[in-house]
């Protein structure tokens, strides 16, 4: 049988030298475009060039790895024979292949390892010895790291991750000149879609204003109110901090006590409301919930004071005020989501120590009390890097969005950073639409004197499990909190740690159901029972150790939503009353939901 594939030179080699060199040009015309819309912020005073702090950080911490290896001659010896040692076994086996022997490679890509998935990663000998030159190369300096004995380790967990950073950097399929398959894109298109990709980048770097907004999904197609947080609704009262949404009910009859939604203001809330399917605002509308969301103000310089107990005051007790008015009902349950579940928690323990008894079940989402194992978010919390962030938040009286959505970002390059900039800026391949990176992208700012309060005093002193965090005076104590909690972490969470959720389960004075869903921070949240997708684990009490638990616990496929449920109708739920109008009597509704707050984009 004859041999179909192409010539491996010849599929590189583009066809059309003169097309090739007019797209050259274009690429460098897209490119001047690039650098101005980089530039022209900073000429104009709107942004100031602060990448200095950061990159002395990362030298400073990599050179402490550094240091170690190199202050013994010994070790250093060894690490180069280890590195010598690899790159020979790499050759071996490349001259071995070339000599057309079988020959196992010296080193493999993990399974899940999307990046050299194209044939030419094992086909072609070139590619092949330069994936395994990289795999040895990455491995080796992360090894180094972890060798690393005299550093301290929040260091050590700091040149970790830079470590990691820099290795996804540099891996060669980010590369057109060692990327089979970018080679083969430019080759075929005559570098068409070089111009593509440059067209993309300018327009991404503009958009962000002289900062690249890597865009995750298509610009259009989706729209707040109109394509996604589609659950009708009523805004019926603002404040500077929020507004409160309770949603049209769908059943003649709801459950009597309302059910209060605490959103992260890091995102906007409408992660749980991303389209009838994907709903979880629905789905407990659909139950009979008579259900209230809170909605974050995205906030401006205007806001630079707001501080967590701001936000607790106006945006959870003066929520419960609301929302009694609206109802007749003083009782009710509340959902915390993310840092809203640590708010949340804060609230619980604050009306604790104040003899206030309106709530009575809490159920947190990927949330965390106790930051001990806070997961590689604690990267960038230190003294010093806390120090200059501050520093330029009292600027501008904010964080930008996009340093919180890169940070986040950060924590899975791999799949959330390198394959968009392969994929739109050498492929000039437009990404997929997908509401979740949609929202993803719809970053919020973070007040200053909130976001300094929460990172000093729950991920750098974790004080809050510690009984030393004060409120209005009180110093609180989450044992006090004794109403029955439904807990849920995500298995492969970067953000909130399944281990981190279990040890603040701990922490508090009644009785805890530990559940573990399937997924991460917001596909294994936003599970919908339809999709029958995922699964959760659940059964043992929280006593112990987080790895006892998991072998313990017993695994139900599916979504969680309904276990959640059921343990609603066990501890919280009661009678049911006529189904209620939003506002009721009390309130006239500013406007239908999802609201303005949301809409707000910066």
């Amino acid at each position: 049988m004859d041999d179909k594939r192409p010539d491996p030179i010849l599929q590189y080699i583009v066809n059309n030298p003169e097309t090739f060199a007019e797209n050259l040009a274009r690429v460098l015309e897209q490119g001047g475009k690039a650098l101005a819309a980089y530039l022209e912020p900073i000429e104009k005073g709107e942004v100031k060039p602060d990448y200095g702090d950061e990159i002395n950080d990362w030298v400073k911490t990599l050179s402490r790895v550094g240091q170690y290896w190199m202050s013994d001659p010994q070790r250093a010896m060894e690490a180069q024979t280890k590195l010598w040692t690899g790159y020979m076994s790499v050759w071996n086996s490349t001259l071995q292949r070339m000599a057309g022997e079988e020959a196992d490679p010296a080193v493999a890509p993990d399974a899940q390892d999307k990046r050299f998935k194209d044939p030419e990663w094992s086909e072609n000998n070139f590619f092949d010895f330069l994936k395994q030159l990289y795999l040895v190369t990455s491995r080796w300096a992360e090894n180094l790291v972890e060798g690393a004995e005299d550093i301290d380790e929040h260091t050590r967990h700091k040149a970790e991750f830079y470590m990691r950073q820099l290795a996804n950097a540099l891996s060669p399929s980010n590369f057109i000149l060692t990327n089979p398959e970018l080679l083969r894109a430019t080759a075929t298109s005559n570098g068409e879609n070089l111009v593509r990709g440059m067209k993309m980048l300018a327009e991404d770097i503009e958009r962000g204003h002289g900062t690249l907004r890597i865009r995750q999904t298509t610009i259009g197609g989706f729209e707040v109110g109109e394509t996604m947080a589609m659950t009708p609704g009523k805004v019926i009262a603002e404040n500077d901090v929020r507004q409160l949404i309770q949603y049209e009910p769908t059943t003649k009859t709801v459950k009597k006590k309302p059910l209060v939604i605490v959103p992260p203001w890091i995102n906007k809330f409408y992660i749980l409301d991303l389209n009838p399917e994907k709903s979880f605002i629905k789905y407990m509308v659909d139950q009979g919930f008579t259900v209230f969301v809170v909605s974050w103000v995205n906030p401006d310089e205007r806001l630079a004071a707001k501080t967590f107990e701001d936000y607790m005051r106006e945006g959870v007790l003066e929520t419960f005020d609301l929302v009694e008015k609206a109802t007749g009902e003083r009782k009710v349950d509340v959902i915390g989501y993310c840092v809203g579940g640590t708010l949340t928690a804060v609230t619980l323990a604050y009306m604790a120590a104040t003899g206030d008894d309106r709530v009575d079940t809490a159920t947190f989402l990927a949330t965390q009390v106790d930051f001990t194992h806070a997961g590689d978010l604690k990267v960038f919390v230190d003294p010093e890097q806390l120090l200059a962030l501050e520093e330029r938040m009292r600027e501008k009286g904010y964080l930008e969005g996009e340093r919180m959505a890169s940070a986040f970002n950060m924590l899975r390059s791999n799949d959330l950073i390198w394959p968009y900039v392969v994929n739109n800026y050498i492929k000039g391949q437009e990404p997929f639409p997908f509401d979740l990176l949609y929202w993803n992208s719809d970053s919020t700012r973070m007040p200053a004197a909130n976001h300094s309060f929460y990172l000093r005093e729950f991920y750098l002193e974790n004080k809050f499990t510690k009984g030393e965090l004060e409120i209005v005076g009180k110093r609180l104590n989450l044992k006090d909190v004794k109403i029955p909690i439904y807990n849920l972490a995500t298995r492969e969470d970067h953000i909130a740690p399944a281990r981190s959720v279990y040890e603040g389960s701990r922490h508090f004075g009644g009785d805890v159901r530990y559940v573990m869903a399937g997924s991460g921070h917001i596909a294994g949240v936003v599970n919908p029972p339809a999709k029958g997708k995922y699964q959760f684990w659940s059964g043992p009490k929280v006593d112990g150790a987080y790895e006892d638990w998991v072998e313990k616990a017993g695994e139900t496929a599916g979504s969680w939503w309904p276990d959640w449920e059921a343990w609603m109708e066990e501890h919280a739920v009661g009678e049911e009353v006529p189904a209620r109008k939003p506002g009721g009597d009390a309130f006239n509704p500013i406007e239908e939901a999802p609201g303005s707050f949301v809409r707000v984009r910066y």
